[in-house]
């Protein structure tokens, strides 16, 4: 009964998620075509024809309408983090090598940072076990997960790096090592921003989220522990300082 309700919930959000988008979508264009309008309104009319009260609201109009297309683009966001969650993915473990995968998230969360921010830099350190040999894991799935603790990470980093220059040397680092027999583990560990410990036990709720509401959605390290949890029968756990470091642990089978 649990599972079918579970089902149903998933079916729903997906349903839902798959209804606002085309109004969502029509918002944005509609938006973004409008402040087309505006510059051409501002650009075409000669300026003495013009008094400081319509300069105003053009400006104020083009702004409200850039509000709108970014806010749209927020709950697209959302939406498609929704349709993540929702959707029961079928496809089955394979021996994967777990190092291999780790590296390339690693850099590839890096190079993201960096083409958003090219004064970014920040200290990459691995540690990869050589023994840990290959692991049942759903690949795609999984490396989701790293990319969005990854990029976490780097996010911290880059935040510290801004009030905190002085001597400060951003760095994330990876590591991965066989526990059991049965079982290995990947850390994932930064010296940034930290988080508050009054929040740390929401961490991995939906929706919640300690970045700026423009910046982030509060479904990635949902969906993580969804993915480390239920597809792949792990844990997931954080450890955290605020303003020290913040170091997240993933335990799989294998």
């Amino acid at each position: 009964m649990q599972s079918e309700k579970t089902a149903f919930l998933g079916e729903l959000t997906a349903g839902i998620a798959h209804e606002l988008q085309n109004p969502l979508a029509f918002m944005k264009n509609f938006a973004e075509v409008s402040t087309l309008l505006v510059d051409d309104i501002a650009g075409d009319a000669p300026r003495p024809s013009r008094d400081a009260d319509q300069e105003f609201l053009l400006a104020g109009l083009k702004q409200n309408l850039q509000e709108i297309s970014q806010h749209g683009q927020r709950a697209t966001t959302i939406i498609a983090g929704m349709l993540a969650r929702s959707r029961n993915s079928s496809t089955p473990q394979a021996l994967t090598n777990l190092n291999a995968l780790v590296e390339e998230y690693f850099r590839l969360a890096y190079q993201g940072l960096r083409a958003k921010d090219p004064t970014f830099h920040a200290l990459r350190t691995a540690r990869l076990a050589p023994e840990l040999g290959l692991v049942p894991a759903v690949a795609p799935e999984l490396g989701r997960v790293l990319l969005n603790l990854f990029t976490n990470a780097f996010y911290a980093v880059q935040q510290r790096a801004k009030t905190d220059a002085a001597g400060y040397r951003p760095e994330v680092r990876a590591s991965t090592q066989r526990l059991t027999a049965n079982s290995v583990e990947i850390k994932i560990y930064d010296n940034g921003t930290g988080v508050p410990e009054s929040v740390r036990q929401d961490i991995f709720k939906p929706f919640f989220t300690t970045k700026p509401t423009t910046e982030g959605t509060g479904l990635g390290l949902s969906l993580s522990y969804d993915i480390v949890t239920q597809c792949h029968h792990g844990t997931l756990t954080v450890d955290s300082q605020e303003g020290v470091f913040t170091e997240f642990t993933i335990c799989l089978p294998g």
